[in-house]
């Protein structure tokens, strides 16, 4: 019987054929034994796909619907899912061998603790670790410092109301967190390595960051009560003036122009 009987893994996947078979071998191969495995194929229409897909191994539950986003692709999987823990995997990404060992850990010891996500290295493109402070809700008022692979509580999704398809170009990970937050969800990060973050070509990371100003603002009006207790917030934030000032100014904003961050991007996190 496996140790994450408990834990649902929803990899949705848009014509991702390449990757898909890894990314859920990668579930599988989980310490402890694997996790109850629901792919969304969120309206693939690549051959390739559709031939990866039906190549998936035994036990491994695939979904089809009409194409939707990565929101409502995952909103789909967390639905269905009947475990008190959830957690979503991009169909590009791998998790490494004892991710969710390491992720449980402080939910089990803890429940009132909401989530828990780690630390993401990169591989293809890029290399390094994506390291971000410790948790604060402050500096998650300007900086998306969690990431997109976390273990959750399935009551905190139902809680937030699930993935907001409005945010189909990006952020959407940045706006669930900060919908925990403001519903008083706690949340602990793991000082491990949890998953692998596949860097290729014009990714939907890039395109989201061309839209930064505009999503941004959509985020603040959405959580507006949250931004508006960002006094509270810094009171009760480990950063100090100087680190406030800088995200507030800086991160949040972003005045850099996005193909000079991504080239910057590009040399720091350089094969």
């Amino acid at each position: 019987m496996s140790a994450n009987q408990d834990i649902t893994a929803v990899v949705p996947c848009y014509d991702a054929g390449a990757h898909v078979a890894e990314a859920v071998a990668s579930l599988l191969a989980q310490e402890g034994g694997p996790p109850r495995v629901i792919v969304v194929d969120d309206g693939s229409t690549d051959p390739g796909t559709r031939e990866a897909l039906a190549a998936l191994p035994d036990g491994v539950e695939v979904v089809r619907q009409d194409n939707q986003g990565l929101s409502a692709a995952r909103n789909t999987g967390y639905r269905l899912a009947d475990t008190p823990l959830v957690i979503a995997l991009d169909a590009d990404d791998v998790m490494v061998p004892g991710a969710l060992r390491a992720l449980r850990a402080p939910l089990d010891a803890d429940p009132g603790l909401g989530f828990t996500y780690g630390i993401a290295r990169f591989f293809g493109a890029w290399s390094g670790e994506l390291r971000f402070p410790p948790l604060d809700a402050y500096r998650l008022l300007y900086r998306h410092i969690i990431g997109a692979v976390g273990l959750t509580r399935r009551a905190l999704w139902e809680d937030v109301g699930g993935y907001d398809p409005a945010f189909r170009t990006g952020y959407e990970d940045w706006d669930f967190w900060l919908g925990a937050i403001e519903r008083g969800w706690r949340g602990a990060k793991v000082e491990e390595v949890t998953f692998l973050y596949r860097r290729h070509g014009d990714t939907m990371v890039f395109g989201a960051r061309r839209e930064y100003r505009r999503l941004y603002r959509r985020l603040r009006a959405k959580h507006a009560a949250l931004y508006a207790r960002r006094r509270e917030l810094a009171r009760a934030s480990e950063a100090g003036l100087v680190e406030r000032a800088i995200y507030r100014y800086f991160w949040g904003p972003r005045p850099v122009p996005p193909a000079v961050e991504q080239a910057v991007y590009r040399l720091v996190f350089r094969p």
